[in-house]
């Protein structure tokens, strides 16, 4: 699973026009699923997420985690962070996930860092267009890999 971090002072994601989700300062992810994904790759990222220090404090630019401000999380599906470009001009999503195996790990996050927190946690809507705005802080925009644990 690979999942681009940015954090935000605020963002916001709309379907058909309605916003669907929308937080103030936390972290905006982008969360691509691939087909060798499974629950033990959500059970690390979500941890790593939550406790990723990644927003100041008076001391250093990078000491606190989502937690410890008592952040916000905005979660969006994006199968497009699979994408292979070494043949040619069209990208190729061949590492992807299956729809229905991604919607299960992606939905399967979101209730992780729900659980596993009690911060407010919104989310974009499987598998739909989405217009998605943020307000970027730093800024700061990290991309973590479940297969990159080592």
């Amino acid at each position: 699973m690979r999942i681009v971090i940015q954090r935000v002072t605020s963002a916001s994601v709309k379907v058909e026009h309605q916003i669907v989700g929308q937080i103030n300062q936390g972290l905006l992810l982008l969360v691509g699923v691939e087909d060798a994904d499974d629950e033990e790759d959500i059970a690390w990222l979500s941890k790593k997420i939550l406790n990723m220090r990644i927003f100041p404090d008076d001391d250093k630019p990078m000491n606190q985690s989502v937690h410890d401000i008592g952040g916000q999380l905005l979660v969006v599906s994006q199968f497009t962070l699979h994408a292979s470009t070494k043949k040619g001009n069209r990208p190729s999503f061949i590492k992807a996930a299956a729809p229905v195996k991604a919607e299960y790990l992606y939905e399967l996050l979101i209730d992780r860092l729900k659980t596993e927190s009690a911060l407010k946690v919104e989310s974009g809507q499987f598998g739909k267009m989405m217009d998605v705005s943020l307000i970027n802080d730093g800024p700061v925009t990290i991309i973590i890999d479940s297969k990159n644990k080592a």
